[in-house]
């Protein structure tokens, strides 16, 4: 990878880092009201991936998608002020920390409920298929989501008709407080798509450059139609399963991984390879995207609060008269 594509993910990292910790930071204080599922930690999975998309492509993520959402190039502001319930916010105030759109983006909305971003990225690849288009889709999920029958239904449908569709399961070996030894016999994630048929395969989800390599070979054998592929990236969320905790998960003790996987820090990883190729010192980039992140911040807390009288606007399908 050149230094200047190194860079690159570096910035996108860093950012998706100081958003969240500003966001961890109004979880502490009451500001930010919504439960929010933070992606400390997992930087490198979503920059990684979304490196290797263009912009029609489309991501589908879940209940801890705020990573996926920077990464695919939805506005800063725009999730800050969801997460305030500001009319400005990406789903007008409606949708909180879990609900994140940016069309333009190719980020259609993100989805909490456990397994859904699987089928949902499935049929949009399917759409491709018979339109006739070049994009991929992109289905970003946790290692608790295998567990789901809907999955499995999803897999073998993208492998039997050749969608051009890629499964990313983020192992961060937690679902909510449960580690996958209490929920599985084998560690064999990275093989979950090979009795359908798909491709499969495992990258370091600290490690940038491993996780775009393997994404950039997924999206091209998606664009040349070979069909689906998986990849298990393997990675540990710092902070609890939702809230800023890093000792506490849903209110139980958690486990003594942490302190090993704060010395595999993604971004730290590659400020270290920058360093070693000689790149200048990036303290000015960092303190640049400090300033956009509060700034950012400071405009979506001025945005204004929906009038509770329009509560029940965009819930039912509206009749409209044919004449």
């Amino acid at each position: 990878m050149t230094n200047d594509g190194l860079m690159a993910r570096w910035e996108a990292m860093l950012r998706i880092r100081r958003a969240e910790e500003a966001v961890a930071g109004m979880v502490e204080s009451g500001e930010a009201r919504c439960p929010c599922h933070l992606y400390i930690g997992q930087e490198a999975v979503a920059v990684g991936v979304c490196a290797a998309l263009q912009g029609e492509d489309t991501v589908w993520g879940g209940h801890r998608s705020h990573g996926h959402y920077l990464a695919k190039g939805g506005s800063l502001e725009a999730m800050f002020a969801e997460i305030l319930g500001r009319e400005s916010g990406c789903s007008s105030g409606r949708g909180g920390s879990m609900h994140l759109v940016s069309e333009e983006n190719g980020i259609l909305g993100t989805v909490p409920i456990v397994g859904a971003t699987v089928p949902l990225a499935v049929g949009a690849a399917m759409a491709y298929k018979m339109r006739g288009e070049r994009h991929v889709a992109v289905s970003f999920f946790g290692d608790g989501t295998i567990e789901e029958g809907s999955v499995h239904e999803s897999l073998n449908l993208a492998a039997l008709y050749r969608l051009p569709v890629i499964f990313i399961c983020e192992n961060n070996l937690y679902a909510s407080h449960m580690h996958w030894r209490e929920r599985r016999v084998w560690d064999n994630f990275d093989r979950a798509g090979v009795f359908h048929g798909i491709s499969c395969e495992r990258a370091d989800g600290n490690d940038v450059s491993a996780v775009s390599e393997a994404a950039g070979r997924a999206v091209g054998r998606a664009r040349t139609g070979d069909g689906p592929s998986w990849i298990e990236c393997r990675t540990f969320r710092w902070r609890g399963h939702v809230g800023a905790s890093f000792d506490l998960d849903v209110g139980v003790k958690r486990r003594g991984e942490l302190s090993e996987w704060l010395n595999r820090d993604p971004v730290a990883r590659v400020e270290r390879e920058l360093a070693v190729r000689g790149v200048a010192d990036l303290g000015e980039r960092s303190a640049a995207i400090d300033r956009e992140v509060a700034e950012a911040l400071e405009r979506a807390r001025r945005g204004a609060t929906p009038a509770g009288s329009r509560v029940l606007e965009a819930v039912y399908a509206e009749a409209r008269c044919a004449h």
